[in-house]
């Protein structure tokens, strides 16, 4: 059978592609959501790799059947095609000038599990925690288990061949695929897998294009199995090139096998059967110390002898960078000595195996000259894997290494060879001064993981770049190994695979996909045919993006430059998990990759990047952009959670201050961003404007006019604000530990000045003297939120005219509503970075809780109470929350915390259109750990925005600061009420949001 060979496709072989009428055909036949904007495009131009294509559009099938549909109308019109899965791909897989299939959203579903064969069916877009989750009720687990497991895709898994720590006991996606049902762009739809000579025989009966493809794929195999026996190199991480492998004999003639790792350029994945694995329940945990990372990898095959479930290796380099960037810090003091380590994990049937297990390979790795240390504890043992885990964000942006990037990030040798390769590799980066870069990886199967310091952005740079690469292909060849070992080839490696393969088992690469996919239409230019490594650059030497002037924040982690902060987003895609930490709540709301922090970074890039074919064409007057970073909370928990620290609260404050400049704001900007003046104007008659406010229809008229959503309940002011009660009432108390600065922030002020009551009860048991400022101040919270720097600026500054004094004697202040403090931890020193009376005031502002947990002598009283505890995203990104944790401790209190964001977030909950959004936002963490709550719980929030959404959205609970809580142990110690609802400024009724709750088939999917 002769095949011919296409040439590679570019983009002038779309030139006569009609856009419109693809545009329109997609949407008239596919259910699903058909984007052909800008803002799309840009959001899907990349993946987590050094590479930039903009799509032609953007498909989001609601379905399997809707996915197939869209490559049917793509096939008519000739468009080229990309699956997605989690766009994490480190080799441009993920990103084409076609239209991309983002199965993500929709097609997420365990369509069967048999336990009792261990499989289970699954569509492409599930996400492998959620199916592990779903399995977990059978003692089973899907074996590989990549670092980013709590959004990866098993389809993107299968197109990739993912591996992951786990693939040491259970093998690549390849090993644990029984089946898939696949697409091919000329509409051959199939389950493929293993197949007998009878099947074989069948299928060729039948006759038309399977039989076709059955034949050539036959015909190939015959004709170059030797070459593919000889060539291919025969270690655990084989993951460079198409799985040719598959299609021999000995390798039961499986094409899903073959296909799995072909990273969509044969075919589209429908859905897979995947095998699953046994949990295994008696696991223990070593870490072995050596002197250095090359001495850690000569211990491999020792370790390997002991049958590990997991063998990772991390170097000093990792170690420094986390503690420069404060990442897992009570983590890294837990490794024995050394510079360089091996993480083994061991499993056994029963304990007594594991003890025999654990002691004979402790014994042996002593031998070999290591620092062995076990971990029972399981806290302990989630820490240190934290560490490995967070390796690509580590790695990226350190201070004192040149920008790091993927490109040779992963590849393997035969595990009893990597501490040679490590030692010839580690003088290759000498040579062209990349030996900074931090070495560590899945080191049981000879798998090295590495970001270097590559200069992109010069011709010099990226000529080094090429002709590193090159020499490194080579080495790994060398030494029997793939070039990549975990992600794949794409286009970061696909030119290289004739070092690595030979010419004959290229061009049989070759055949096979002009065989399956003869138009050249699957993910083009990617592992065949493939670009260059040094064409689609997202940087390149021609990259020249535009620095504003007149910049607001000044990034001081960046140098200074928002191009740098924009680029810090490196696509690992943690912001769209679905648990733990904050980030990123609108696309835990929507699922919507526009709405992560990673697919806003992406937009913030394109707006500034400078390249020709940027869809976003408009700069700082970008619609896209505003959109895309509408349903941006500013929470900042990206701020922390990031492993790269991307804050997009501040980009987002940052880029509404120029986009609204000399414009006609939203109206909610100019209701809710200058709440600090209307309140203090309240303030002279507040029933009279609780009544207002409160009138029905005339209230929701206004809220319309206002910007302010008509179905959320608008806060009570209270009756007198705190500041006037307490200058009336005077400092009191000992004073014995000195004076502090209570901080009177506008919500606490006005809205619930209890809780300062509550808190100056609290301080001046513990001894100390407290003071307020001797007039209306603010912090400029609203207006940093509402994108008005100007304000925010010139409020700041009146601010610090008062507390100068106050700081310069060494005064601490003290703020109990978390988003205002975190504005003087956080938001002034960027916006004052210089400023010295600034720094003062970030060094001397305390959290309640800090200053309590500090007081030598003193005791909290004792709640002996459990406590649900909603802590204020400001609260988690920038003031931390162990102080808080620690004074519960001691007060009695047993906390369980919930992750993730109320859905208030300020301003974000009150503004026109966010409703659904922020409800949704609380139906994901909050809601049902209150619903799960036992009726005697607190409910903790020292949030204002918490405590309201709380109330708006619960029924029942009455959530509170942990100074109030405080203050009524110690009224309860002295005999005095403590009923809450006496205290003032509790509005006794509120609207609930019921109805804003998301139903089944909700557009705001939780």
């Amino acid at each position: 059978m002769t095949v011919d060979l296409p040439a590679p496709t570019r983009r002038d072989d779309l030139a006569d592609l009609d856009l419109r009428e693809l545009e329109r055909r997609l949407t008239e036949r596919v259910d699903g959501e058909v984007r052909f904007d800008a803002g799309s495009r840009g959001t899907y131009a990349t993946d987590a790799s050094n590479f930039r294509q903009v799509p032609l559009g953007v498909v989001i099938p609601r379905t399997v059947e809707a996915g197939a549909a869209a490559v049917e109308v793509c096939a008519q019109l000739g468009a080229p095609i990309v699956s997605r899965g989690g766009g994490t791909s480190l080799a441009g897989e993920a990103c084409n000038v076609a239209v991309v299939l983002d199965w993500s959203k929709y097609c997420k579903n365990v369509v069967s599990v048999d336990p009792d064969a261990r499989t289970a069916v699954v569509e492409p877009g599930i996400v492998l925690d959620e199916l592990n989750k779903a399995v977990a009720p059978h003692g089973l687990q899907f074996g590989p288990r990549p670092s980013t497991h709590s959004r990866c895709t098993l389809g993107g898994m299968i197109g990739n061949n993912s591996c992951g720590s786990t693939a040491q006991a259970y093998g690549k996606t390849v090993d644990n695929l029984v089946r898939a049902e696949v697409l091919t762009y000329d509409g051959v739809r199939m389950w493929v897998g293993p197949t007998s000579d009878e099947e074989y025989q069948q299928i060729l009966a039948e006759g038309g294009r399977r039989a076709e493809i059955y034949r050539g794929l036959h015909e190939i195999a015959e004709e170059y199995g030797d070459d593919v026996r000889s060539s291919y190199p025969d270690i655990p991480r084989r993951v460079s090139g198409y799985n040719l492998d598959s299609l021999l004999p000995e390798g039961g003639f499986d094409l899903a096998k073959a296909l799995s790792g072909s990273e969509g350029t044969l075919v589209t994945l429908l859905r897979a059967e995947v095998a699953l694995v046994p949990v295994v329940e008696h696991r223990a945990m070593l870490v072995l110390g050596f002197p250095s990372i090359e001495e850690a990898a000569d211990a491999v095959p020792m370790v390997n002898g002991h049958e590990p479930l997991v063998v990772e290796g991390i170097d000093e380099r990792l170690i420094h960078f986390e503690r420069e960037k404060r990442l897992n810090q009570g983590s890294l003091d837990l490794l024995p000595g050394g510079l360089g380590w091996l993480m083994v994990e061991v499993g056994a049937d029963d304990e007594d195996e594991l003890r025999r297990e654990v002691e004979s390979l402790a014994a042996d790795a002593e031998q070999a000259g290591a620092h062995v240390q076990e971990y029972e504890d399981a806290e302990d043992r989630e820490d240190l894997w934290s560490i490995r885990e967070s390796g690509l964000g580590a790695t990226a942006w350190v201070a004192d290494m040149a920008d790091a990037w993927p490109g040779w990030e992963d590849s393997a040798v035969p595990p009893e060879r990597l501490g040679e390769y490590l030692r010839r590799f580690g003088d290759l980066l000498d040579e062209y001064g990349y030996g900074k870069a931090s070495r560590y990886g899945h080191f049981g199967h000879g798998c090295l993981h590495i970001r270097i310091p590559f200069d992109l952005t010069t011709a010099e740079g990226v000529q080094d770049y090429v002709s590193f690469l090159d020499r490194a292909a080579h080495l790994v060849a060398e030494f029997g190994g793939s070039l990549s070992g975990e992600h794949g080839d794409g286009q970061q490696r696909g030119a290289l695979l004739p070092v690595m393969l030979g010419d004959r088992c290229v061009e049989a690469m070759e055949k096979v996909k002009a065989l399956v996919d003869p138009g050249n239409r699957m993910n083009p230019g990617k592992v065949v045919h493939a670009y260059a490594p040094d064409e689609n650059l997202r940087l390149g030497p021609d990259y020249a993006p535009s620095e504003p002037r007149d910049k607001h924040f000044r990034f001081p982690q960046d140098d200074g430059s928002w191009d740098r902060a924009v680029l810090r987003c490196v696509g690992v895609g943690q912001c769209r998990s679905h648990e733990g930490g904050v980030m990123c709540p609108s696309y835990r709301a929507t699922g919507e990759e526009q709405h992560s922090t990673r697919g806003r970074s992406r937009l913030l890039f394109e707006m500034m990047s400078g390249h020709p074919d940027s869809p976003i064409t408009d700069g700082w007057r970008s619609t896209e952009v505003r959109d895309a970073l509408d349903l941006c909370l500013a929470c900042k928990g990206c701020k922390t959670d990031c492993p790269v620290d991307v804050d997009m609260a501040t980009y987002k404050a940052e880029f509404l201050s120029h986009h609204y400049e000399g414009r006609v704001r939203p109206a909610a900007h100019y209701t809710m961003g200058w709440l600090p003046l209307w309140a203090r104007l309240a303030s002279f008659a507040p029933r009279l404007v609780n009544a207002l406010s409160h009138a029905g229809p005339l209230t929701r008229l206004g809220q319309r006019l206002g910007g302010v959503e008509p179905d959320r309940p608008v806060p009570y002011f209270a009756d007198h604000r705190f500041t006037d009660s307490y200058r009336r009432r005077g400092p009191r108390g000992s004073g014995e530990r000195g004076e502090v600065m209570l901080w009177p922030d506008t919500f606490t002020n006005n809205l619930h000045p209890h809780v300062a009551k509550a808190a100056v009860e609290v301080l001046e048991d513990a001894g100390y003297r407290v003071t307020i400022p001797d007039s209306t101040l603010c912090c400029g919270l609203t207006w940093i939120s509402t994108g008005q720097l100007d304000v925010a600026e010139r409020v700041l500054r009146r601010t610090l005219r008062h507390l100068a004094p106050h700081l310069r004697r060494g005064g601490l202040v003290v703020g109990l509503e978390p988003s205002c403090t975190a504005v003087f931890r956080a938001d002034a020193p960027e916006l004052f970075p210089h400023d010295h009376d600034i720094a003062r005031l970030r060094d001397q502002t305390r959290t309640l809780a800090e200053l309590l947990v500090d007081t030598d002598g003193w005791e909290p009283p004792k709640v002996d109470r459990d406590a649900v505890v909603q802590p204020h995203c400001h609260q988690h990104a920038v003031l931390g929350e162990d102080p808080d944790t620690e004074l519960m401790k001691r007060a009695g209190i047993e906390p369980t915390t919930v992750s993730g964001c109320c859905g208030l977030a300020g301003n974000f909950g009150y503004e026109s259109g966010h409703l659904d959004v922020s409800v949704a936002c609380a139906e994901h963490e909050l809601l049902p750990a209150l619903r799960e709550a036992g009726d005697d719980a607190l409910v903790l929030a020292d949030g204002f925005s918490c405590r309201t959404q709380v109330e708006q959205t619960d029924g029942g609970r009455q959530p509170e600061h942990l100074a109030e809580v405080l203050a009524a142990a110690l009224r309860a110690q002295r005999g005095q009420p403590t009923d809450p609802r006496s205290r003032p400024g509790r509005p006794q009724q509120v609207r609930h949001l019921d109805r804003h709750r998301p139903q089944e088939g909700s557009p705001w999917p939780v």
